[in-house]
């Protein structure tokens, strides 16, 4: 049974966006909700009749004030519940979303007075010059306001942890066996190095719009005011808005810079992903225990248990976002001839992928927020594996020209059953080498043997 109105409407809500997961994510509905996509047409709409007296357009001259200016700004300025339900009603009777738009910003305009403008309301204009609009202005606010700033919180918060942990050694596993010892830091910087990379080519990606008429070629505003640059006044009207038209449309956005950052979110997800699993993996060794919170549950029936909920939380939202992300950058740059309706309702969805993703982000901060140092169970580890200072070992005797040192090492680590530093030492006495090399090899243990970092 469904109640209209109840307040804990997130209990009946289909996607987890916005019932579970509704105070992670409301911050999104600013910009991507039914709402926030009314408030920003209707921006368009009064920025877009604005600029046309700024012109000026002859019939348009010395009809709009300083003043007026002001009161048609405030109209989506002060934007209300109530304005977007006026719309949506009028739209039961278009059947057109954006030409109840147009028909709302036409009722204010006779509130205040401007009657005589109303049709250069959405003059010369299709419905994607305001969808193609208002979308990736709403995109960008989205991303400075919330999706960067929370990225950024995470790197911030990596890089943190690289420096406390950056005199930590770990043991390194490659393919699953024992590898030559890291620096705890040094690991959480390959992430850090990567995200900065990905954030780098983020920031240049240009929010790119259409603004052209029916079939982006301004054939309205031509044939009315033939000696008008039109071009030239839809890159400036865009460029004052932070968007960067696209010179040559059908009557959609070829949306191809819509689809690179797509794909961008999906590398950084990626990486994130990746993160998320080598944590859980360092957890599953004990190198981190976890902050426990009175009252909190690990498992429902197993009272000892902490589980690493917050990395794989983040890993399953992961996962869904970049399937979204993935659709729609291989969706939307494709469109039948001048015009077809596919990218309208997948556009829409946008801040679907966007809301896993800020899932994510919140979760993995909170998943490494938790973390506690086992320095003890990092040291065993190292400890147990003094065959890894093999390496290290046959190179020093390769420089020092020993005859097939690699075979020897080899020789050593494959049929001891465990090597120790006992047995690795006695290794290093039985070779027929200086003693001065002797006393170098036998400085090298698996708690020093990290590299330069």
């Amino acid at each position: 049974m469904y109640f209209r109105g109840m307040e804990n409407f997130s209990l009946f809500a289909i996607s987890p966006i916005d019932g579970r997961y509704n105070k992670q994510t409301t911050l999104l509905s600013k910009y991507f909700s039914e709402y926030a996509l009314i408030q920003f047409r209707v921006l368009i709409e009064i920025e877009y009749l604005i600029a046309l007296a700024e012109i000026p357009l002859p019939q348009m001259k010395g009809r709009i004030s300083v003043a007026d200016k002001k009161a048609l700004r405030d109209i989506y300025l002060l934007f209300s519940e109530k304005d977007a339900i006026a719309i949506k009603e009028t739209e039961k009777v278009t059947n057109h979303d954006v030409k109840a738009v147009e028909y709302f910003v036409k009722e204010k305009l006779a509130q205040l007075d401007l009657s005589e403008i109303s049709e250069f309301v959405h003059f010369g204009l299709t419905s994607q010059d305001i969808n193609n609009t208002a979308i990736p202005l709403s995109l960008m606010e989205a991303n400075l306001q919330v999706m960067l700033p929370e990225l950024l919180a995470l790197l911030d918060k990596l890089k943190n942890l690289a420096k406390a942990w950056k005199n930590i050694p770990i043991l390194a596993h490659t393919h699953g066996q024992p590898a030559s010892p890291t620096k705890l830091g040094k690991e959480v910087l390959v992430f850090v190095e990567r995200i900065e990379a990905q954030i780098n080519l983020f920031k240049q990606i240009p929010y790119s719009a259409k603004f052209g008429g029916a079939t982006g070629n301004f054939n309205a505003h031509r044939v009315s005011y033939p000696k008008h640059d039109w071009v030239e006044f839809s890159n400036k009207f865009l460029d004052g808005l932070g968007l960067k038209r696209s010179q040559y449309t059908t009557q959609i956005e070829h949306y191809d810079n819509l689809a690179a950052m797509f794909d961008n979110y999906k590398r950084i997800n990626t990486i994130l992903l990746d993160l998320c699993r080598d944590f859980w993996q360092y957890i599953s060794m004990e190198y981190f225990k976890q902050q426990l919170k009175k009252g909190e549950v690990g498992s429902s029936a197993m009272p000892h248990k902490v589980n690493p909920i917050d990395f794989e939380n983040a890993e399953g939202n992961l996962g869904i976002a970049n399937a979204v992300f993935e659709h729609l950058s291989a969706k939307l740059p494709i469109s039948r001839l001048q015009r077809d309706l596919t990218d309208s309702t997948v556009l829409r969805n946008i801040g679907v992928p966007l809301a896993h993703s800020l899932i994510a982000y919140k979760s993995i901060l909170k998943g490494l927020n938790k973390l506690l140092l086992n320095t003890s169970a990092i040291e065993k580890d190292l400890e147990d594996n003094w065959a890894v200072c093999a390496e290290a070992i046959q190179t020093i005797l390769r420089r020092e020209g020993y005859p097939k040192p690699y075979e020897a090492l080899k020789e050593l680590t494959r049929t001891n059953s465990k090597v120790t530093q006992k047995s690795l030492h006695a290794f290093i006495d039985s070779l027929k080498i200086n003693a001065k090399v002797k006393t170098e090899l036998k400085k090298i243990s698996p708690h020093n043997y990290t590299g330069v970092f």
